[in-house]
């Protein structure tokens, strides 16, 4: 049951997913270690006490971007400068060569020919080693040619490394080798050795670019004077030690549903953790709780940084829809070793404050290591961080760890949702100098009779190479029809006339080398700059990405793509791109009047008039009339937001940002898309959300969130307001029906407008808001409905009819005379009866707090949140600085391009 839960999403994977079919049904659960607990409170970062930054190659002191100071090992105390002129050679990068890395400790580089030593004078204790890789060619040293070993002290830290295989295989430029090391009380260095291994290749050669010693706080990752539980398959427990004679090498570490951590926002000991995107093959939803008070009554605070317990990725709290679904990961690791596997876990749904509320499985490659997992019982309570350790053995021929977390079926648990805050996996060395051996057989087989033990395992290795050599052939067959249309797809489809194509030099000169001072946005695609093309006569806004991050490509293509044929006066034009290796840039018509959430709140902008925000409403519905009508083909935004309407310098309205754009099937009959979630929290469709169907009425019903945005001048979901007034379009739903507009009606405009316009501006945005799609307006509709409300407003200003003084809305509204009536025959609405059970979240406020919702709702998928003004974005863990952008779809990576 379970394998057919992993098998099922890996189909859609890459080829490299499809190979590990043969063999994965062969891993083995080794064990599992218990929680690991620390009384008290304690600091939330820790200080090392040790910090040593070499930067290898180099003289004198560097600072790198992260503000770090690193000291060149030329004239350094950790070897002897004799030493280091006849055994090494040094060398410096072209600035080619680091177009997007971090000059310090990337540009400079130590080779060894032979056997090479540093000598770190340290503290007992234990350390973090980091090594820093840059695999590029230089004059006599050809990247394909360094192969190596690294020694700390008695540890081999790596055998026969490649970093220019390694890179290649992972897609990126640069390297970090993690490792933790214990140093005895009778120590006082360590040595740290590269060894070229001359019997990989005849040349073979050793590099290092940086090495980085830090101080850990003892006992982060090994034993303490407790033991830590290993229990078998046959259900037996015996101890098992991480203790201090053993080197750990970090493999993995994620923030489960959350962005990038870069190494400065850890918790004190400069580790990154990244997205688990790249290896979840089901995901279930994100949830978001950015305003959660850490309480670290049972662990330190700094095991982990307090982002990794904001987020996290749960299945949700439906027993019976999420019975169907689980959270699964795939990583990648070397078999034949031990790996210790920790999983961070801190509850914050105000459903499950009690012991058994939730509980639910988790698996480690096909093997139960907790039937019956309880956070709160483990923490003592929501936002209280926790975590559990366990160990795992990976037999050969099994190159990935398959981590799942399923509900728990138990009908006496009132919810079943499984969730996962972080995720740390390490490699286990043994200080013999050797790598990990094997784990013993496992207990459950000893039993076996020991007189066919061989010929039991020589059958079941040629069963075993039967099945690898079917599926390699099957692998084989499908790669190579995969990469035929893999390839199709990498190719632009932008005619050359339609679209510049523009080259790096060419960006440069317009934002004069990215200069800061240039920058007028930032969101997760990129920084977004004014610039200057055609010899400094056409300003223009270049969005650019980070160049190093592999996400935002499809975004990227779909966006160029989409608007080099959209020509529309209320659609933003695209007048170019660069696609530069890995960078990824737009460039734009520019708008010298920003976004429209710009002039709303939180600024210091002059308000716009009622007659200004109907003008721009209306120039926002013509571009999504547009789309959804204007041609063969409608094309559904999926993104509409006040961050997504842009304003020139004469305040035309045009809707920008096509990256989740989706277009129609060309049978129109077709009433809907089924495809993942994507959106910005706070404007996505409720019954897009639940049926992953999407149809035109999605934008409809993110504009109708606009309207009200425009109306009340508020954000879409504000979390410091009280919990029914928290999410902006269930409660301006409520004061409509109830007709007590005026309690959310920005006070700018009371009395400037029109009660008839605000009447049928009114209506027409409580229309579009309606949880029922069918119930809600066509964009034709809902253009209508503003231009006569701008009519009348109009009217009003020239004294044809009177504007009451100072008077607002206050009419209770018929929910009935809102129906548009060329739809009313296509409604079919059951009556509401507490026995009925909906599908789309029709009876959401009257089963759930807003508050609620809000935390419910999140990110399945790319479901995005909004992000917080600028005085909130330092304590916030997923945004990085993209508080210009509401909910973009990519979080930044801690590299930066420009």
């Amino acid at each position: 049951m379970f394998l057919q839960h992993v098998i099922a999403p890996m189909q859609k994977n890459s080829c490299r997913c499809l190979v590990i079919l043969a063999f994965v049904y062969s891993s083995f659960f080794h064990g599992h270690l218990a929680i690991a607990a620390t009384s008290g409170l304690s600091p939330s970062r820790y200080y090392p006490t040790e910090i040593i930054l070499l930067n290898c190659g180099s003289s004198g002191n560097s600072t790198a971007l992260d503000d770090r100071g690193w000291m060149g090992d030329v004239g350094s105390k950790f070897t002897s400068s004799r030493l280091l002129n006849q055994t090494s050679v040094s060398a410096k990068a072209p600035h080619s060569h680091g177009f997007s890395i971090d000059p310090v400790p990337y540009m400079t580089v130590r080779f060894f020919r032979s056997q090479f030593t540093y000598t770190f004078h340290v503290k007992p204790g234990q350390k973090f080693i980091r090594l820093h890789f840059y695999p590029a060619s230089f004059p006599g040293f050809e990247r394909s040619e360094a192969f190596f070993s690294v020694k700390a002290g008695p540890y081999t830290l790596l055998s026969n490394f490649s970093p220019s295989h390694t890179a290649d295989a992972l897609g990126v430029k640069v390297l970090v080798k993690e490792f933790s090391v214990n140093i005895n009380d009778n120590q006082r260095s360590i040595n740290i050795t590269f060894l070229p291994s001359s019997n990989a290749r005849k040349d073979a050669f050793a590099f290092i670019n940086g090495i980085e010693i830090v101080s850990m706080p003892a006992n982060l990752y090994y034993t303490r004077s407790r033991d830590i539980h290993d229990v078998s398959s046959s259900g037996h427990q015996h101890d098992f030690l991480i203790k201090n004679n053993t080197a750990l090498e970090a493999v993995h570490r994620l923030n489960v549903g959350g962005s990038y951590i870069s190494p400065n926002n850890d918790s004190g000991m400069f580790r990154s953790w990244l997205e688990d995107t790249n290896y979840l093959l089901e995901s279930g939803g994100v949830l978001v709780n950015t305003t959660l008070r850490i309480r670290s009554t049972r662990i330190p605070n700094y095991i982990a940084p307090a982002q990794v317990y904001r987020t996290a990725r749960s299945v949700g709290m439906d027993k019976e829809v999420n019975m169907r679904y689980n959270l699964t990961w795939k990583l990648p690791v070397d078999p034949g070793f031990e790996y210790l596997v920790r999983l961070h876990f801190c509850a914050f749904q105000g459903q499950t404050k009690k012991s058994g509320n939730r509980k639910f499985h988790i698996y480690i490659n096909n093997e139960t290591a907790e039937a019956n997992a309880d956070v709160i019982t483990w923490s003592g309570g929501n936002g209280i961080p926790i975590y559990r350790d366990y160990v795992v053995f990976i037999q050969k021929g099994n190159p990935h760890l398959v981590i799942a977390l399923l509900p728990n079926s138990d009908s006496k648990t009132r919810y079943s949702e499984a969730i996962l805050n972080g995720l740390e996996i390490f490699k286990i060395k043994k200080s013999d100098g050797s790598l990990a051996r094997p784990s013993p057989v496992p207990s459950r087989l000893a039993d076996k009779s020991r007189i066919n033990k061989s010929s039991l395992i020589d059958i079941g290795w040629s069963a075993l190479g039967g099945v690898a050599l079917l599926f390699i052939i099957v692998v084989i067959v499908l790669c190579w029809r995969r990469l035929g249309k893999s390839k199709k797809r990498e190719v632009l489809s932008v005619p050359k006339e339609q679209c510049r194509q523009f080259s790096l030099a060419e960006i440069r000169a317009a934002t004069n080398n990215f200069n800061t001072a240039l920058v007028i946005g930032e969101g997760g695609f990129g920084r977004v700059f004014k610039g200057y093309i055609n010899g400094g006569e056409t300003p223009v806004a270049i969005k650019a990405s980070e160049p190093t991050s592999q996400q935002g490509a499809h975004e990227f293509r779909t966006e160029i793509e989409m608007l080099s044929r959209l020509r529309h006066l209320h659609l933003v034009s695209l007048i170019g791109y660069c696609n530069h290796r890995q960078a990824m840039i737009l460039v734009y018509d520019y708008m010298a009047q920003g976004s429209l959430r710009d002039h709303l709140y939180k600024t210091d902008k002059a308000p716009l008039t009622w007659k200004q925000r109907l003008e721009i409403c209306i120039g926002a519905a013509r571009g999504l009339k547009h789309l959804h009508q204007g041609s063969e083909r409608k094309i559904i935004h999926r993104d509409i937001k006040t961050t997504n309407i842009l304003l020139d310098e004469k305040w035309v309205a045009k809707v920008s940002d096509f990256g989740l754009c989706k277009v129609g099937a060309a049978n129109m009959s077709k009433s809907h898309i089924t495809t993942d979630v994507k959106g910005t929290f706070g404007y996505l469709d409720p019954e897009y959300f639940w049926s992953l169907k999407l149809t035109e009425k999605s934008d409809v019903y993110a504009f109708g969130v606009v309207l009200f945005e425009v109306l009340c001048a508020r954000p879409a979901v504000d979390m410091e307001l009280e919990e029914e007034q928290q999410s902006l379009a269930p409660w301006a739903k409520h004061c409509v029906k109830k007709g007590t507009l005026e309690q959310i009606i920005d006070p700018y405009l009371m009395g400037k407008i029109a009660p008839e316009s605000l009447k049928v501006f009114a209506n027409i945005a409580y229309r579009c808001v309606l949880d029922q799609r069918l119930k809600r307006p066509k964009m034709a509709h809902v253009l209508d409905n503003l231009v006569l409300a701008l009519e009348l407003q109009q009217s009003a200003d020239a004294g044809e009819f009177d504007s009451k003084p100072g008077g607002v809305y206050s009419e209770k509204l018929d929910e009935a005379v809102c129906l548009c009536p060329r739809e009313i025959e296509l409604l079919s609405i059951p009556s509401r009866t507490e026995s009925l059970a909906y599908t789309c979240p029709a009876l959401w406020q009257r089963s759930m707090s807003p508050k609620v919702l809000i935390r419910f709702l999140s990110d399945k998928a790319g479901i995005k949140r909004p992000r917080p003004s600028p005085s909130e974005y330092q304590r916030m863990p997923h945004d990085h600085g993209q508080a210009q952008n509401e909910g973009t779809t990519i979080p930044r990576t801690s590299e930066n391009v420009f």
